[in-house]
Parts: C-alpha cells; structure tokens; sequence
C-alpha cells in the first residue's frame, strides 16, 4: 500500500507523521517544491520506525510516485501566509483562491501522468473549489477532499465541551463547503442517542445560545488555531490520515467529504459511502428549513468561486 504526498509544509508534514504512526500505510513518498524539506521530513518521521512498524518514508520526484494507491495533494499558500486568517473576512478560505490554483494546476497534471491509477484526495484550501479544480484537471480520475470530515469533528467537540460528555458520544454532522458557508446539521445531533433537544429538557441549557456559541467555534475554528501557531496542521493531519485507511481497508464508512455532486452541479461535502474506490455513494438526508436555505447558500458562494475562477483563467480551457 504506497502513498504519496505533495507538499510536506505542515499539513502534509502532520499527515506524513500520523501515517507514519498509526502505520497507515507501507510505502511513503514526500515531494515538495522545496526538495530538502521532503528530505528533512522523511529523516525526521522515519526515525519513528524505531518505536512504531510504521511504513517505509522516503523523499521523491513525480516519477516516484508510480505504484501509487493514493496521492494526497497538498500543496499551496496556508491561511496564514495567504491573508485569509482574519475572523471578520466574509470571503474565509476564499480568498486563496487565485493564489493556490495555479499551484495545483502545475501539481495534478504531473501526479496524473506518474500516477495515473491513484486516487486523488485533495487537502489545499479554499477545498472545495481546489477539489473541482483537481477533477477538471485530472478527467475521469476518482478526485475527492477532505471536506467537512474535520469541520464535523469540531462540531462533536464543542457540544461534547459545552454538555460535559465524551465526544464519542455526540453524533453531529456538517455538510457543504469547508469554510464560512458550512452547514451544521442541528436536526441531526444526537447525544448517546437520544435526540439534542430532548437531552437537553430539563437541563436548564439554553439551546440559542448553545448553538451560537457552538457555530462559532465550527466555523472559526482554525483561525482560533493560527492566531497561536500560525497555522492548523494536527487535527487536518490526522483526519488526511484516517481518510487514506477508509480507503485503502474498504472501510465503507459513511461521513462528510468533499466531492462533486450531480444533484447540486457543484463539488462540496455531503454524506458519502467512502472506500476502496474513494466516493462510492452520495446519500440525500432530510433537512429541515433552516438547512435547506443554508445548503443553498452554500452552494451558491461554491458556484460563484469558481464563476471567478473561470473568469479569471478564461485562455486556459479546461
């Protein structure tokens, strides 16, 4: 099981790392623009072999990546160094729009041609339109993204916090696009299963300003990281990482991630069946009013990035 990972900044550095530990796979191979970074990176992580039967690191070129099952595309600006890290920003991840398409412009067309039976799972932001980007560009390749996997994980966190009990006992969901526009499916949360609402009878909690507090986290959620340390690498990290073993153990797990969809004509995150081909199925909830309207929101500010984003490359057809 060999995967690749372009671009070893922090993001793809923390999912090389967790790879590594939690033996996510065989075979490694790090590619950066930047080649003593991909080389520090895979001396660094592959010292780990020494306490874990983790897979084999080693820096690369394109040409290495052939064998690949799954090359995790990483390249590109971070929010940080982009401008895209202050919380009254109405355009969020958005605004690394123009910044990092030509990145994976350069980037997916060299990974198709090294690798052309792997799957490609995108991690670079804005995400969503960098995912429809990738599946333009690499035609008829399974493409998805990270999506709003992590988002929804920020979800169970907070309510767990805010409830006093163990996340693994809150079940709660985010669809649509990784960013401002995301959609937290309030319907849907379940604490140890019994519905939010009526766990919450009783419990002298007031529910408007549980939900206020809680959104806010969601969707500021990684400027809360970077305010500190400039970037957010552990928790995506881990998510890239857990992600390549749904796919390369057939896990069929059902969760939020980035794909297109026929239904909205535009790529963000749904609930999909992921496995060993990547997306296997889109599965449709039902969603209240309230979601509804929001989903829509979403999908209209998705169409309008890449409205921009066409406008702008209008001499590079796709």
């Amino acid at each position: 099981m060999k995967v690749g990972i372009v671009g070893v900044g922090r993001v793809g550095g923390s999912a090389a790392l967790n790879m590594a530990l939690r033996d996510s796979c065989r075979e490694m191979v790090l590619i950066d623009t930047h080649r003593q970074l991909a080389v520090s990176q895979a001396l660094d992580i592959s010292k780990t072999s020494a306490l874990v039967s983790g897979p084999r690191v080693r820096a690369g070129d394109y040409k290495d990546l052939a064998g690949a099952e799954i090359v995790v595309l990483a390249p590109g600006i971070n929010e940080k160094a982009g401008g895209a890290d202050n919380p009254a920003d109405k355009e969020g991840r958005l605004r690394l729009l123009e910044t990092n398409d030509p990145i994976l412009r350069d980037v997916v067309p060299k990974v198709v041609a090294a690798a052309p039976d792997a799957i490609l799972l995108v991690v670079t932001n804005p995400l969503d339109p960098m995912v429809e980007l990738t599946r333009r560009l690499a035609i008829g390749k399974p493409v998805l993204g990270t999506g709003t996997f992590l988002d929804s994980l920020r979800f169970k966190t907070a309510l767990a916090e805010q409830l006093g009990v163990a996340p693994e006992s809150v079940k709660a969901i985010v669809i649509g696009e990784h960013g401002l526009s995301s959609v937290l499916l309030w319907s849907k949360v379940t604490i140890g299963g019994i519905a939010l609402g009526s766990y919450l009878a009783g419990r002298g909690i007031d529910e408007q300003a549980l939900r206020r507090s809680v959104e806010e986290y969601v969707r500021q959620g990684n400027i809360n990281v970077i305010k500190g340390k400039g970037a957010s690498e552990f928790a995506i990290g881990t998510v890239i990482s857990r992600v390549v073993e749904i796919i390369l153990r057939d896990e069929c797990i059902v969760t939020p991630v980035s794909a297109y969809s026929e239904k909205y004509g535009v790529t963000l995150s749904l609930l999909r069946r992921v496995g060993r081909g990547g997306v296997l199925d889109e599965f449709e909830i039902e969603l209240n009013k309230q979601e509804q309207i929001g989903i829509e929101k979403s999908v209209e500010a998705l169409k309008a990035a890449m409205n921009r984003l066409d406008r702008s490359k209008q001499h590079t057809p796709f």
